[in-house]
């Protein structure tokens, strides 16, 4: 079962989320079919960083996607993997 920001895979609820780290660009989520698109405005030189686990501070790296810009919009598009997947922008 899947819609909006969940899916319920084996019996686990799966989620990918957004983390506002202050001062830096505000995040949006988007789904497009199958795809998530994660976005924000290109007004900073910034880092868009992942992690799987959101209650630790470790485990925050640069993510793997391919960054996209148009229109003064950075974007990642992605399939959704199974399990959660954070994001949040870092100042470099």
């Amino acid at each position: 079962m899947t819609g909006g920001s969940y899916a319920l895979t084996g019996g686990y609820w799966s989620m990918i989320a957004l983390v506002q780290t202050t001062g830096m660009p505000a995040l949006t989520i988007s789904r497009s079919g199958a795809s998530v698109i994660v976005s924000w405005p290109n007004t900073a030189t910034c880092t868009l960083q992942q992690n799987n686990i959101l209650t630790t501070s470790a485990g925050w790296a640069t993510c793997g996607y391919s960054v996209s810009s148009s229109n003064g919009t950075n974007s990642i598009t992605f399939t959704p993997p199974a399990g959660n997947l954070f994001f949040r922008l870092a100042a470099p």
